[in-house]
């Protein structure tokens, strides 16, 4: 599968400020062939439907939050969350 990444750099820097993690190294979430995809039903819309990808970047787990547009992925959101780590952990009996 060939994956395009897009975001914007103004919300990169600021999620880069608050989570301590740029959109660059969220991509790596995608290569984890063990990632988990989920429907973020709470801020999906008739418009547009929404994901988490949760997966493993070196050693901890990534949750990137994520929708497509154009044929790319467009990251808006990422984070070493302990909801991500738990549901990843959960689905994969870690």
């Amino acid at each position: 599968m060939n994956m395009n990444f897009e975001w914007d750099s103004q919300k990169d820097s600021i999620n880069q400020s608050k989570h301590k993690v740029s959109f660059a190294e969220a991509q790596f979430a995608f290569t984890d062939p063990h990632r988990i995809i989920a429907i973020d039903s709470k801020h999906s819309t008739t418009e547009e439907t929404r994901y988490f990808c949760f997966g493993k970047v070196e050693d901890r787990i990534l949750t990137v939050r994520f929708t497509y547009r154009k044929g790319n992925i467009r990251i808006f959101g990422a984070g070493y969350w302990r909801e991500g780590r738990d549901r990843y952990e959960q689905k994969k009996k870690i």
